[in-house]
């Protein structure tokens, strides 16, 4: 605890020679959310919609826990074992009879064949072009006749890789050699996404949960936001955006997931062939908001003891505890003694410090750009056309708010967001409102 407080009064002390009131000023000076006041309004509204939703999420399961014999108040022990049973019963849906419609070969061709559809982008596998292990893939990338770069699939587990999955780049498109070094060419990116899924075993393929192509669509968002950049230089090319922005675009893919339309393009039965069922796209749909309400206080907690952090003015005398309880929401019985700071890396250690409320905030910036699409169509070529040349090509080059007024029209709306949270009625959506 020793070590927050060391922390906290570092970081207070460098924001201040830098002239800023609160080391979150100082982070927030060059990030999209640009201030602590519009921090602090953007995650106090989402919590105003979401509060009603969670209590009676955190209600809900106390009732099926109490209708199955349970004679005492949940603890945060208790709840995520009561949750995963209410919801089994709730929706009767087992997630692994998915996984035989989501053959990792047929959800990749779907997501190429998606960007096709979108942006007329071509992939064509390469084998002359080496990769460092037999189990990556390497894929020219097309638009028309012009070479856009080269992506680089790495997608099984081995035992000198990490888990997890991310995109990164071996090298970003920018124009700095044909500026400096005449005849020469726009130097185009060489992209990579690595992920972590079950391996083929004999005849057996690799079969994806509904999570993992979730996870393949997002980290090939970033991808395509890497390769279909196109500025001048390297470090404002791709994803190089402000940090509260650099994940809108890749959840902005995420959203095709949820919709029938693109699913039955590629999710068929690895054995049978039979395009998924449709029953089981309404229970995934119906299950996307089963504890929305929890998770979103849950996660707009940690945002609150970040920023709790990170505007102290003054070094940090209070008992670390009561400071974190006091800055949250609790949902659930306070525990004595156990506290989520002094294991908050994203935080401490981990370069999100007065930043961790960017992950909310992409989340509505997604829901709101996919609006725009749902209303115009999914696969609409002239939006997706748009979103490409104001949004996705232009890297950190310009300011996200100024790409976004652009492409949508207006300023971000949080309504598109909670809509999809079902914490508004549909009825009350009016996605593409004119700014007033």
């Amino acid at each position: 605890m020793s070590l927050i407080r060391r922390i906290t009064e570092l970081r207070m002390q460098k924001a201040k020679l830098l002239g800023y009131d609160n080391y979150a000023a100082y982070a927030l000076s060059d990030k999209m959310a640009k201030d602590v006041a519009t921090v602090g309004k953007f995650m106090q509204d989402l919590q105003n919609h979401a509060l009603r939703q969670a209590m009676a999420d955190v209600k809900e399961v106390q009732q099926y826990a109490e209708d199955h014999g349970v004679d005492f108040q949940l603890q945060r022990w208790d709840f995520t074992y009561y949750s995963e049973k209410l919801k089994k019963s709730k929706y009767d849906f087992d997630a692994e009879l998915l996984r035989p419609y989501f053959q990792l070969e047929k959800v990749r061709q779907g997501i190429f064949d998606l960007y096709g559809r979108l942006y007329g982008i071509r992939f064509v596998e390469a084998r002359d072009i080496e990769v460092y292990h037999p189990d990556v893939t390497a894929y020219e990338v097309f638009d028309g006749s012009r070479f856009m770069g080269v992506l680089y699939l790495d997608m099984y587990p081995r035992a000198s890789k990490r888990s997890g999955a991310w995109m990164t780049e071996f090298r970003g498109q920018n124009k700095i050699g044909s500026k400096l070094i005449p005849g020469s060419k726009e130097v185009r990116p060489l992209i990579q996404v690595v992920c972590n899924f079950t391996k083929p075993v004999g005849d057996k393929p690799s079969l994806l949960s509904f999570d993992e192509v979730e996870t393949f669509m997002h980290e090939m968002g970033h991808a395509m936001h890497g390769m279909m950049s196109d500025v001048t230089y390297p470090s404002l090319s791709g994803t190089n955006v402000k940090h509260d922005f650099v994940e809108t675009l890749s959840q902005v893919m995420e959203n095709w997931c949820y919709e029938p339309e693109f699913l039955n393009t590629f999710a068929k039965h690895y054995q049978t062939g039979d395009t998924i069922p449709a029953e089981y796209i309404k229970k995934i749909k119906a299950s996307e908001n089963y504890l929305s309400g929890y998770a979103c206080i849950r996660q707009l907690n940690y945002g609150n003891i970040d920023m709790a952090y990170h505007t102290l003015q003054s070094p940090l005398t209070e008992d670390i505890e009561s400071f974190e309880h006091r800055n949250m929401v609790e949902l659930l019985p306070v525990v004595e003694g156990a506290i989520s700071s002094t294991a908050f890396t994203h935080i401490f250690s981990g370069g999100y410090a007065a930043g961790y409320y960017g992950y909310k905030w992409a989340e509505v910036l997604d829901a709101d750009i996919f609006s725009k699409f749902k209303k115009e169509g999914i696969f609409n070529k002239q939006t997706a056309s748009d979103f490409r040349n104001m949004v996705l090509s232009r890297g950190g080059s310009d300011d996200p708010s100024a790409l976004f007024r652009k492409f949508m029209g207006r300023d971000p709306d949080n309504t598109a967001f909670l809509v999809r949270s079902g914490f508004m009625e549909e009825a009350k959506f009016h996605p593409v409102r004119k700014q007033r």
